[in-house]
């Protein structure tokens, strides 16, 4: 409601005092003490979603729409899927472009990338792993991913070789073209896997010898989601991941694939939602 005072007012006013219609003069505005003190909206963070291996921005696109649809800003950047030493620092630079608070969500691997791109950013108010690895200092992906039983993605791999800037290779690695449904994302559709499969990005495999330098969960309030049939990262591993960062919330999707923010996208930002509220 306006904080002026109304025509009908100045009129009743007038017609007390004078006893008589008089010409009135202009309403003024009321006076700072007088104007009733109104809060000021906090600003929604931005919402920001790494993607792992074998995907893209894309992957996204479910929980960016109703992330979208609730009022957040969201970026989706690409994940240079070349090794934590050029994926955390790139990914930081992503972070730090950005003017208010974040939170920041991954997948997969992505899940490694952002435990070490954020640490010591102040704007990085949330994490929120889905189906993640979330690494210590000093461990390695290839390692962790045997703590528990239950992981076949790296059978299903093929390595690729690829020329590094000033001399010598790497290799890549991809989802067999057989294996990537029934691996990968077997609860979507199989049209929806083939063109998954077909744009696959490979991501490098020094990733899973790479080392941690940094874990921003010890001190950035953390949420996760467990796929309940992860055949990538085993949900028991998920489940010790997301207990160790002490994560405020924990939530499970029963026989969810590896993919679980392209197969149960309202769970996934929903689970973002809520740490965006909580932090915000």
């Amino acid at each position: 409601m306006s904080p002026e005072v109304t025509r009908r007012q100045v009129l009743a006013t007038g017609a007390a005092v004078a006893g008589t219609a008089a010409v009135l003069a202009p309403l003024a505005p009321a006076s700072a003490a007088t104007r009733p003190a109104t809060a000021t909206p906090k600003a929604k963070p931005t919402i920001v979603l790494v993607h792992g291996g074998f995907a893209d921005g894309s992957s996204w696109n479910g929980v960016t729409e109703r992330l979208q649809d609730a009022g957040y800003s969201v970026i989706a950047p690409a994940n240079p899927l070349r090794g934590l030493p050029v994926d955390a620092p790139y990914t930081r630079s992503v972070l730090e472009s950005i003017d208010g608070p974040v939170v920041l969500a991954a997948h997969s691997y992505g899940g490694a990338v952002i435990t070490n791109a954020a640490a010591g950013l102040p704007n990085v108010k949330a994490l929120v792993y889905i189906a993640a690895f979330v690494p210590d200092i000093g461990e390695q992906l290839g390692v962790l991913i045997n703590k528990f039983p239950g992981s076949i993605i790296q059978a299903a791999t093929r390595g690729v070789t690829y020329p590094i800037p000033g001399g010598g290779t790497g290799t890549d690695l991809y989802l067999q073209a057989d294996r990537f449904h029934p691996v990968f994302c077997a609860d979507v559709p199989a049209a929806t896997a083939r063109l998954m499969e077909a744009a696959q990005r490979p991501f490098a495999l020094s990733a899973f010898t790479d080392k941690t330098t940094a874990a921003a969960w010890h001190t950035v309030p953390t949420w996760g989601l467990v796929a309940g049939h992860d055949l990538a990262i085993p949900p028991a591993l998920e489940y010790w991941f997301y207990k160790r960062a002490r994560a405020r919330e924990i939530i499970e999707v029963p026989g969810a694939s590896h993919v679980a923010m392209i197969s149960h996208p309202a769970t996934a930002a929903e689970l973002i939602i809520n740490a965006a509220k909580a932090t915000g």
